[in-house]
């Protein structure tokens, strides 16, 4: 195993026990089984990862990350344009004649 890899695998186990371990107390060696491999089930498909994007690994390698990327763009645009409308309805009702304000 490469020295890096090492690192790698000691936060792994890290988050297994942080987030499966430790929250669920298994009462016996067969539920913590069955606890590990549920949460590798969600690691993999569901849980949102930072260091590929916020997407779930799956996701990644079914090769949907861009499509994903793609709609979240989408979003955030229509959002900061609501903003802006937002914004300008506000401006208006505050300063109706449109004039400067003049400190």
């Amino acid at each position: 195993m490469l020295p890096q890899s090492n690192g790698k695998l000691e936060r792994f186990h890290g988050t297994i026990k942080e987030e499966c371990i430790r929250p669920g107390v298994p009462l016996s060696l067969d539920d913590a089984r069955r606890m590990v491999q549920k949460y590798i089930t969600y690691y993999n498909e569901t849980r949102l990862h930072s260091a590929i994007g916020y997407v779930s690994p799956l996701d990644r390698l079914e090769g949907r990350d861009m499509e994903i990327f793609k709609e979240r763009d989408g979003k955030l645009e229509a959002a900061r344009e609501l903003r802006k409308h937002q914004r300008q309805r506000t401006y208006s009702e505050i300063n109706p004649s449109g004039a400067a304000f003049v400190c």
